[in-house]
């Protein structure tokens, strides 16, 4: 029995979901309010204490296991969540390895360099003569000394050595402070400060651990404008976002994050009480960034500038650039880009422009209230395109009506749902005054097809007959629990040797009108977070998908994912058997979720109508999709059914 396996049989969720939730029986269920977002009167909170799951059927639509819950409730990622249960439950947990924990100490010397070197910092801006035109900067700016504090902004002297004297008084070695990006080195031997007569503003990771710094030139002529600390191991900026560490209670209780793009548009807004602002620090916006917002919403607004925001021309070929902060590459927001982030990350991703001029830290002190009305008035990111293209343009001139359709088209062609499709082929139909057929006819908008990529090695035996376990009655709870943990090892150990078979299950199931498979489709975090690692596998070129996934899978699943490994290595990935299994078990799992939900939606719908709450109408609707899509499952499962799994 794995780790993880031992804590889920050690410990009852409904203990540890009563930790924070007002549970109460329901048959076999146990209901109460969401702790995830605001609802003081529906009960829409279930727990299947036989299964060891949750889920929401409220507002925020979650659901897991254990893991899950405590990950979303304490705001931790998948090893923080296990050690805390593994403590919890008394469960040892295999030890780092020697390398793993020289790593780590290497990581907390470089954090405690860089703690060092903020109180320096820090003492340099409040403190000396020489950091009094720095200060005199922020506090000109509308910063209070107790948001200097909090945001621990500070100033780095003048001097070539000032800081590399004060840090190595304290302990520190010149290598540790090279490796923590405060010194770089001299082309002819020789080390010098980093940051030199420049506003120094901490960049910590989302749990608040320090990871490196920008810096703000004090002196016009001093280039770059914007210093960033280099890549170090303990500072990636495409993994990073500035504030979130401060907003994360802020952003899940507002369920919204604002991304803007700079250190000043996160501070002077959160000092006026907008604390839900994180920036990607002048660099582009990446899927990993995204990510972490996503723990805490999946509603986001990206706040650019009238210039970012392409008011002035085409978007650039639909590409919302900025200079850099630090010069070193383009910040690139683009719109196909961010559809595609909304569709695999299923978030709801708009765009805002700023009045021409003005920066978000303006706008806060000039009019809190017209924040407010930009943020509301956010727009889905293809319905921006649309208008920024459209705006003082002669909408009757043929040429600007195609360059306009050629634009808009593949951003329409790229969504997700049907339903948006239709609604935005509408939309532009009706800017471009041109009748909705002819778009259809100029392109046949039908669902996107993700590109193939070429498979890994892998062996070619031929497999023994697939073990996936047949469709049978299902009888207790927690046998049908074992059945869905069966059912989800079985179709990741398939896709975790071959990932890229997820393209062609995407298009048998658009072609039987079901929904792409998607990571959700599995209930246990475990699961989850090793899928994830395989679809990551196939968004690199530079090593084959498995030993992508296996460099990068977090030490606790290594064990779990080893034994999947060991139940698939005989599977020939030609054989279209493999491909069939691989499918009818993914079916088989909805088919299970389905049943699930709606068995607990019809007892939420009973007792709302008992309680004449207007939600009953609400579950009776959700109801009705279960149903459809319960058809459609077992119309593509049956003897005859339409499941047509693609040959290439």
């Amino acid at each position: 029995m794995s780790s993880i396996e031992e804590i889920k049989a050690r410990l009852d969720i409904l203990e540890v979901v009563s930790e924070t939730v007002q549970l109460k029986r329901s048959g076999k269920t146990y209901t109460g309010l969401c702790p995830f977002h605001e609802n003081t009167r529906t009960p829409a909170f279930v727990v299947w204490p036989d299964s060891g799951v949750w889920k929401c059927f409220g507002a925020c639509n979650e659901g897991g296991d254990i893991f899950k819950f405590v990950m979303k409730r304490d705001n931790l990622d998948f090893p923080e969540a296990l050690k805390i249960l593994a403590e919890k439950a008394g469960v040892v947990l295999r030890p780092p390895s020697a390398l793993e924990s020289a790593q780590r100490e290497e990581h907390e010397r470089l954090r405690a360099a860089l703690e060092e070197a903020v109180t320096f910092f820090r003492q340099q801006l409040t403190r000396t003569p020489a950091g009094k035109p720095a200060l005199d900067y922020l506090r000109g700016r509308g910063l209070t000394d107790e948001t200097l504090a909090l945001y621990e902004l500070g100033y780095a002297p003048t001097g070539w050595d000032n800081t590399l004297k004060h840090l190595t008084e304290q302990g520190f070695t010149e290598q540790e402070l090279l490796e923590a990006g405060l010194l770089s080195e001299r082309e002819k031997g020789g080390v010098y400060d980093r940051f030199r007569n420049r506003i120094m503003f901490p960049i910590r990771d989302e749990r608040g651990r320090m990871a490196g710094f920008g810096a703000r030139a004090l002196n016009p002529e001093d280039i770059p404008k914007y210093l960033n600390s280099p890549q170090t191991p303990i500072f990636d900026k495409s993994a990073l976002l500035y504030g979130l560490d401060k907003a994360r209670q802020p952003i899940r209780q507002r369920d919204q994050v604002v991304i803007v793009e700079g250190y000043m548009d996160v501070i002077a807004p959160a000092q006026a009480g907008f604390n839900n602002l994180v920036s990607p620090m002048g660099t582009a916006l990446t899927e990993a960034q995204l990510k972490l917002l996503k723990r805490l919403t999946r509603r986001m607004v990206l706040a650019l500038d009238a210039d970012a925001a392409g008011a002035n021309a085409t978007l650039r070929g639909l590409q919302v650039a900025r200079d850099t902060l630090d010069r070193e590459s383009d910040p690139v927001f683009n719109a196909r880009g961010l559809i595609s982030y909304e569709g695999r990350l299923q978030a709801d991703i708009r765009v805002t422009t700023l009045p021409e001029g003005q920066d978000p830290d303006e706008v806060v002190q000039n009019d809190p209230e017209q924040w407010r009305a930009l943020i509301a008035a956010a727009k889905p990111v293809v319905e921006h395109v649309m208008e920024t293209l459209a705006a003082g343009r002669d909408l009757d001139d043929a040429k600007v009506k195609t360059e306009i359709v050629d634009q808009v088209l593949p951003l329409i062609r790229d969504l997700g749902s049907g339903i948006e499709r239709d609604t935005y082929l509408q939309k532009l139909a009706r800017l471009v005054r041109l009748d909705e057929r002819t778009l259809l006819a100029e392109v046949g908008i039908r669902p996107s097809v993700r590109p193939g990529r070429r498979p890994a090695s892998r062996p070619t035996a031929t497999p023994a007959e697939p073990t996936a376990p047949p469709a049978r009655r299902e009888s207790p709870a927690t046998a049908a629990a074992e059945s869905i943990s069966r059912l989800e090892a079985h179709v990741l150990s398939i896709l975790m040797r071959q990932p890229e078979l997820v393209y062609r299950v995407d298009r048998a199931l658009q072609q039987a009108g079901l929904p792409r498979f998607d990571t959700q489709d599995f209930q246990l975090t475990n699961h989850q977070i090793a899928y994830r690692f395989a679809q990551e596998s196939l968004e690199q070129d530079h090593t084959e998908p498995l030993n992508f996934t296996m460099e990068n899978l977090p030490l606790p699943l290594f064990d779990m994912v080893d034994d999947l490994l060991i139940t698939s290595e005989d599977y020939d990935p030609a054989a279209d058997r493999v491909l069939e299994d691989l499918l009818r078990a993914i079916l088989q799992l909805r088919l299970k979720h389905l049943r699930q939900s709606g068995d607990q939606l019809r007892y939420l719908q009973e007792a709302a109508h008992e309680q004449g709450d207007l939600k009953a109408s609400q579950y009776g609707q959700e109801l009705l999709k279960i149903t459809r899509n319960l058809e459609r499952v077992n119309r593509a499962l049956g003897p005859r059914g339409n499941l047509t799994p693609a040959t290439h």
